[in-house]
């Protein structure tokens, strides 16, 4: 596969912005017309999964809006502008040498990921249009609905010249797969794990070739003194309870100790089914508080709970991030810029919004068209990953016969 792969790399860096669009589309076109299989993959998929917890069942539940939206997020992906070739950077040095510094493919990718079989579609679309083939290793659990998905993109591939071994699919469930993957060195030029700690632990721990990775979200919303009270409370809302189990959900409300509304705040998650684990000091406003112990601060849910903890101000809302954060996603609600500015600029997260709630935290909602993860460290790319992430760039020097003598 890894050889495979390489050779469809070679070819699709020499592919037009347009060739690899009309791929991308034609992907769409297929997955719209195998929405039938898809979904009857995807219930197998889910009768062999009641063990799994509500948040992965609703991330491996396919229907037909979703699926609808899998087909216009990889139109969304062939609109996009082509990132490569572009000129990142140009000059000339006095000995009249000229420099460019020039997008290009990575080469293969390789993705392993867990329970989102939507990933298989956005993975291999942006993949494709930055011009680099995929080695996609999806997990057990989703596996009959990865296959469907990724038998549509290859007919899609297969209808628009594009060679099928741009995006292939690890369809064995043997975990020994993953290892040969991590060990790939020379066929695989980086690896994005997306799923828990356990897969981004090993993948890490075990890898040979470069991995970017997406850790959890342990994410903070602090409502500062200054919040307006309908906007704080919206946003809370839509940050824990819009979806509980994705990776941009709110696990962790960080209350101003001189916020006059940190019980209807409370009251609202409360009554939204929301279980929420206080600290000791916010036990009293409500008898259906959960004492929050130690480990609560350092837990990503992905699920109707959160824990809530007052703080002093800005900069004790900062100190607890930078103590239990994963430097994904964190949001300050207030009217006073002075403390929105020093949170946006002290908070070391790959995402920091100001009066907006935490599940903007997606590729889709930066106009990325869609995206391979939410990158959570400092080297090559940082937030959601998409074209651009999946470029690398090399140096064109050009002259007129110097030599340095």
């Amino acid at each position: 596969m890894g050889a495979a792969a390489r050779g469809a790399a070679v070819l699709l860096a020499r592919e037009e912005a347009r060739a690899k669009a009309d791929g991308v589309r034609a992907c769409a076109v297929s997955v719209r017309a195998r929405a039938g299989a898809i979904l009857a993959a995807n219930r197998r998929d889910l009768a062999a999964a009641p063990h799994l917890s509500p948040a992965l069942i609703d991330r491996l539940t396919l229907d037909e809006a979703r699926i609808e939206a899998i087909a216009a997020g990889l139109d969304a992906v062939a609109a996009l502008p082509d990132p490569v070739g572009a000129v990142i950077a140009a000059w000339e040095q006095p000995n009249g040498l000229r420099f460019e510094r020039v997008r290009v493919p990575l080469g293969v990718v390789g993705i392993i990921y867990e329970s989102r079989p939507n990933v298989t579609a956005d993975a291999g679309a942006l993949c494709l249009m930055a011009g680099n083939a995929v080695i996609l290793r999806g997990g057990s659990e989703a596996a009959a609905s990865n296959a469907a998905i990724h038998a549509a993109l290859v007919e899609g591939l297969e209808s628009a010249g594009l060679p099928a071994a741009a995006i292939q699919l690890v369809a064995s469930p043997d975990r020994a797969l993953v290892g040969a993957m991590l060990a790939a060195h020379g066929l695989i030029d980086v690896i994005i794990p997306r799923g828990g700690k356990g897969l981004v632990a090993r993948v890490v721990a075990e890898a040979r070739v470069p991995v970017l990775a997406h850790l959890d979200g342990n994410n903070h919303v602090y409502v500062d003194a200054a919040a307006d009270p309908a906007m704080a409370k919206a946003i809370v809302l839509d940050a824990k309870m819009r979806r509980t189990g994705v990776c941009g959900a709110m696990e962790t409300l960080l209350i101003d100790r001189a916020c006059p509304d940190a019980a209807s705040l409370i009251t609202a998650l409360l009554d939204a089914n929301c279980e929420v684990r206080a600290s000791a000091d916010l036990m009293p406003l409500d008898t259906r508080l959960i004492l929050a112990s130690d480990s609560d601060w350092d837990t990503e849910y992905l699920d109707a709970i959160t824990a809530v903890i007052l703080v002093d101000g800005v900069a004790g809302a900062v100190d607890h991030i930078a103590r239990h954060g994963s430097h994904h996603t964190d949001a300050i609600v207030t009217a006073d810029p002075t403390a929105a500015a020093r949170f946006l600029t002290e908070v070391d997260s790959a995402i920091v919004l100001h009066n907006a709630s935490t599940q903007f935290a997606d590729g889709g909602e930066f106009g990325f068209g869609a995206e391979i993860g939410i990158a959570t460290g400092r080297l090559h790319a940082r937030g959601p990953v998409a074209l651009e992430g999946l470029t690398t760039y090399k140096n064109i020097v050009r002259g007129t016969g110097q030599v340095r003598g």
